[in-house]
């Protein structure tokens, strides 16, 4: 069943082109083993963490794989559970179909970040990042985005949307992580406007979220569930700064947060009071052909 959702999308050819590692791959989650991810969490070693080949809370039949936050795990990226893939990954289209948490009933303030992402630091080419983030105490809302650069001099580019609302919160440009970033324009800055997807709950439903990333250009999408067609959240073009060019890892995480807010409610930093459990259906890369 797993594969009919990737009819949706549109792939570019399996093949190893920008480096040797980097070849196209599908992972479903069906047993217990991974085949090209390796678990990685710097937090507690807590065996409960994560599980492949689990069933799903919303389709018993369906097999996952479950990331449970720990908490008594300290706060910091890369503390709660993280899957890291075994090879580098390069220019692509990257895809995956989950369901974040609901939380809003039992803790209306967690403090706690859904990451699907990559992430490599090269000593010489810098960071290269990209992300789709949620912030779980608001699962209406999306953030993407890169970081790049060297330790230290990080850029990042940005946007924060409410799918739920159809409302761009901003798209900005920024060096560093503090302050609120220089508004990006024109070719930067598409769509303008993303449409509202009608009942949009990352917490309620699993979607298919993916991105495809080129030297000069990412976008980010997202796929409508009624009609299977793409909504493009972010086209980033017309500039290479924000766009990593060195291969990097492909990952997934859940961690804690007692610094970063969502933007609807500034007091979402608490520590998670239970167990919440981030499922993911499949995560794909399908490597740009040269």
């Amino acid at each position: 069943m797993k594969h009919v959702y990737l009819f949706a999308i549109t792939f570019f050819a399996a093949s190893c082109t920008y480096a040797q590692e980097d070849v196209s791959f599908f992972e479903n989650f069906d047993d217990g083993s991974l085949a090209n991810f390796r678990y990685g969490s710097t937090g507690n070693k807590s065996d409960f963490k994560w599980k492949s080949g689990a069933p799903s809370s919303v389709d018993k039949a369906l097999k996952v794989l479950l990331f449970k936050i720990d908490p008594a795990d300290s706060a910091g990226a890369g503390r709660g559970p993280e899957i890291i893939s075994n090879n580098l990954t390069h220019f692509g289209t990257y895809s995956s179909r989950l369901k974040v948490p609901d939380v809003r009933k039992v803790q209306p303030n967690a403090g706690a970040v859904v990451g699907y992402f990559t992430y490599q630091m090269d000593s010489l080419a810098g960071l290269s990042e990209i992300d789709f983030e949620w912030l779980i105490a608001d699962p209406t809302i999306i953030y993407v985005g890169t970081w790049t650069g060297p330790r230290g001099k990080l850029k990042r580019i940005g946007r924060t949307i409410n799918l739920a609302k159809g409302i761009i919160y901003n798209t900005v440009y920024k060096e560093g992580h503090a302050g609120e970033g220089t508004p990006l324009t024109g070719a930067q800055n598409q769509p303008e406007k993303v449409p509202a997807l009608e009942g949009y709950d990352a917490s309620a439903n699993f979607y298919t979220y993916g991105f495809d990333w080129f030297p000069d250009r990412i976008t980010w999408w997202i796929i409508n569930p009624v009609n299977n067609e793409k909504v493009i959240l972010w086209d980033y073009q017309g500039s290479l700064v924000g766009i990593p060019q060195n291969a990097t890892r492909y990952r997934m995480n859940f961690w804690h947060t007692n610094a970063w807010s969502v933007v609807t409610n500034p007091a979402s930093i608490e520590k998670p009071a239970q167990p919440y459990e981030l499922e993911v259906d499949w995560m794909s890369y399908d490597a740009l052909k040269k």
